[in-house]
């Protein structure tokens, strides 16, 4: 079987042989693997080894989100054409050193979904030990892993490339999303002329497109199919940005449990796929796998933020869902800053409850309860008990 493995510790640039950190039709293919072929591909964490084992933040302060993400690949199948479907099977995920990391980046650097609540750099270390996860930073809190990885996808074709630079560079004007950025691209070891051709027009990895890219979908553990659309020869598939957990929404940004891992991946392919099943975007078929926990705590919030009534806002909602549950979750010893970092990383589940209902949308953010070593249910005044004496 064939493997690829990384460095871990040295950033993308040092070993650009192993793959890229934007997208573009002309990246070199990593290696060829055939329909029916299982592989397996290690990955660096997504911040590209900036992070350090350490209680200074100033690391996550400082961090250069442009190295943003390292994946491993592409990856060339044989026999992909434009209008295929890739099936990827995701076989096995596991971390390939013991430590992960999560964090909030600084408001001035990146932010995140609560950036004007919690607008200063932080970050928690974690333990990653068999399947639970513990941190020094945010203490009597065990995760049962959910490992997944938050990004891949193929290669985009010319056509489609183009047009992802041209509907996002009104935005990249307002500062709303991020223009192609040549200065710390990395494309599979190319240099001069042809690196200078692509650096400028490749398209950054942050955001998800119709290629698949950077969905940050914590379900998309072991035992996870995926359909991707095939728009180059060869299909093109990358992938990286490992977590061992993560909350839906990935709210803090640097918010999953950040790792170097190593993915068992499976490919096969379903010819003519996208217009046998009207497909241009990926549809996935998560895995069964999943911890259990019986018991969940959640809390509401509606499109109404400062006063000011939003109209079936979904953002607003769930913005508002999860400032309810830092706000609870400080009156058992957190700081607001370790609660947001908790809602992040920890496997809670967003919904959105209702969006029909004019003028406001509500939203609810779930925590399970059992990875706290105190009790956090409210108590009434004849019953000190968890509900009807649940544990999990």
């Amino acid at each position: 079987m064939q493997h690829f493995k990384i460095k871990p510790g040295v950033p993308l640039a040092e070993q650009a042989e192993l793959g890229h950190n934007r997208w573009h039709p002309d990246l070199p293919f990593l290696a060829s693997v055939k329909p029916g072929e299982s592989i397996l591909i290690e990955s660096l964490d997504f911040l590209d080894a900036q992070i350090q084992d350490t209680d200074d933040v100033a690391d996550v302060k400082n961090v250069d989100l442009t190295r943003a993400h390292p994946l491993t690949g592409p990856f060339h199948v044989e026999g992909a054409e434009p209008g295929d479907l890739l099936v990827i099977d995701l076989l096995d995920i596991k971390p390939v050193t013991p430590v992960g990391f999560s964090g909030v980046f600084a408001k001035e650097n990146g932010g995140g979904f609560l950036a004007d609540y919690f607008p200063e750099a932080d970050k928690a270390i974690w333990d990653l030990k068999g399947l639970y996860a513990t941190s020094r930073h945010i203490p009597g809190v065990r995760i049962a892993g959910l490992t997944h990885p938050g990004l891949m996808g193929c290669l985009p074709s010319h056509d489609l490339l183009a047009e992802w630079n041209r509907r996002e560079a009104p935005l990249a004007a307002k500062g709303l999303a991020q223009p192609p950025n040549p200065s710390t691209a990395v494309l599979r070891g190319l240099t001069g002329a042809k690196f200078d051709e692509m650096a400028k027009v490749a398209a950054r990895t942050v955001p998800p497109r119709e290629h698949g890219g950077n969905t940050d979908i914590k379900d998309l553990s072991a035992g996870t199919r995926i359909f991707f659309p095939v728009y180059v020869k060869g299909a093109g598939f990358s992938m990286g940005d490992l977590h061992f957990s993560q909350g839906d929404g990935e709210i803090g940004f640097c918010g999953a449990i950040e790792m170097d891992g190593v993915s068992h991946v499976g490919f096969d392919l379903i010819k003519g796929g996208m217009a046998k099943y009207n497909i241009t975007s990926p549809i996935f078929m998560p895995s069964i796998v999943k911890p259990h926990y019986e018991q969940w705590l959640t809390f509401e919030g509606i499109s109404v933020e400062n006063g000011v009534n939003y109209y079936l806002d979904a953002t607003v909602a769930y913005r508002q869902a999860c400032l309810k549950a830092i706000d609870y979750l400080t009156h058992f010893g957190y700081t607001g800053s370790q609660a947001y970092m908790l809602l992040t990383a920890a496997p809670v589940e967003g919904r959105i409850g209702g969006i029909v209902d004019i003028p406001n949308c509500a939203c609810t953010v779930a925590l399970p309860t059992s990875i706290f070593d105190q009790d956090i249910t409210p108590k009434g005044m004849l019953n000190d008990k968890s509900y009807w004496g649940r544990k999990g």
